[in-house]
């Protein structure tokens, strides 16, 4: 290792070492947690006998299209200022996707911005310009937008699909009330409600939503207040797809395509792994949303790398509203690690493809060195991916 890539290394290990450590607290919380109630992260053998294994190669291919649309609808979001190739889109996305994977805390979705942005030797006169700010603000849209549609999938199915009766207190193996996992979606919702609102009011009518910022926090803390404003503002101009209705189509078309494989691939795994209701009926489509949703709500709690735990916590506890206690610690189980692991492994190669073809580890490291804490990032990203 050259000795600036190892002074980049420590840097970056020096800025996020509380992160880093709070991440293998909670993730040996959670596989302590885990298997202390029962549950296995690594399924026994006999768990596996009702495996269909082709199913697995169909599975494959779901979440490759999957990806492809969740990497490829971002150009509606940068179209007011460029048009990017797909090619490039899907790979810059693809290493963003594997770098979200490997760090804690989501530390790597600065990665995707940083690495599609026009670098200074890349700048002509006259020819558009992405600047990091414009490309971080696209992936707060995107992560809002994403956030409200997930949750109204989630709240729709807690509504309206059925659940076992009478419905466990508790998750299987975990020591969290089924209940506050069921109100865990509805308070997803409202977040995610308050804040696509709120940059849309920051989009539509900023000089007025600058005012009450000011009127309301600057009680408070005046710094405080042009602080959030500016931040809000820059976060709204991510929405400029809003103004172009074609795109805003295009893009929400991209987006359903995209949930709409994501739960494709979770209920033709879960028909393939046996994962079947008390009377042996298979899995239904809606119950895949509900699970799919819970994976959501998982996900925002601060997660070790690879998510591992939360993962597979969120699936459990989706698995619970609908199955028998026996289904979801046997079959349940082998569903779960191969979903993790699939994911996991494709993320990996897809990763290291768009890394190669973006130029190697050199872009990825910038991402990570300079992007949390350049003058041009806005913000670290939680949500739904």
């Amino acid at each position: 290792m050259t000795r600036p890539a190892a002074s980049a290394q420590h840097g970056f290990l020096r800025r996020h070492a509380v992160k880093l450590v709070a991440s293998v607290l909670i993730t040996a919380g959670i596989i302590f947690t885990a298997e202390k109630g029962g549950l296995k992260l690594v399924p026994e053998s006999g768990d596996f006998g009702a495996v269909r294994w082709w199913v697995l190669g169909l599975y494959f291919v779901i979440v490759l299209g999957m990806t492809w649309f969740r990497s490829v609808r971002w150009r509606f979001l940068l179209r007011p200022i460029l048009e990017v190739p797909k090619r490039r889109l899907f790979a810059v996305s693809c290493a963003g996707f594997a770098a979200i994977l490997l760090l804690p805390f989501r530390l790597g979705e600065l990665a995707r911005p940083y690495m599609l942005r026009t670098r200074p030797e890349e700048r002509r006169p006259g020819a558009p310009v992405l600047t990091m700010t414009a490309a971080t603000s696209s992936i707060v849209a995107e992560r809002v937008i994403d956030g409200m549609f997930l949750s109204v999938v989630l709240a729709l199915v807690l509504v309206f699909v059925p659940t076992v009766q009478p419905l466990p207190k508790r998750v299987v193996g975990l020591p969290i009330s089924v209940e506050s996992v069921r109100m865990s979606g509805f308070v997803m919702l409202g977040v995610f409600t308050i804040g696509l609102a709120t940059i849309v009011v920051f989009y539509f009518a900023r000089a007025w939503a600058h005012r009450a910022t000011h009127l309301v926090i600057g009680k408070l803390s005046p710094k405080l207040a042009e602080k959030l404003a500016t931040l809000a503002e820059h976060l709204a101009d991510g929405l400029h797809v809003f103004g172009r209705p074609r795109d805003v189509l295009g893009f929400l078309a991209e987006t359903t395509a995209y949930w709409g494989l994501n739960a494709l691939g979770l209920w033709v795994l879960g028909i393939g792994c046996g994962v079947v209701h008390g009377n042996g009926s298979p899995m239904t489509f809606p119950e895949a949303c509900g699970l799919m949703g819970m994976l959501g709500c998982a996900i925002l709690i601060p997660g070790p790398p690879g998510l591992l735990g939360v993962f597979q916590a969120g699936i459990y506890a989706g698995m619970t509203f609908y199955y028998p206690t026996e289904i979801v610690i046997g079959p349940g189980a082998a569903y779960v690690f191969l979903l993790y692991m699939s994911q996991v492994v494709l993320h990996l190669i897809t990763g290291a493809w768009g890394l190669w073809d973006q130029g190697g580890t050199r872009r990825l490291r910038g991402a990570l060195d300079a992007a949390p804490l350049g003058s041009d990032a806005t913000a670290s990203l939680p949500g739904p991916s």
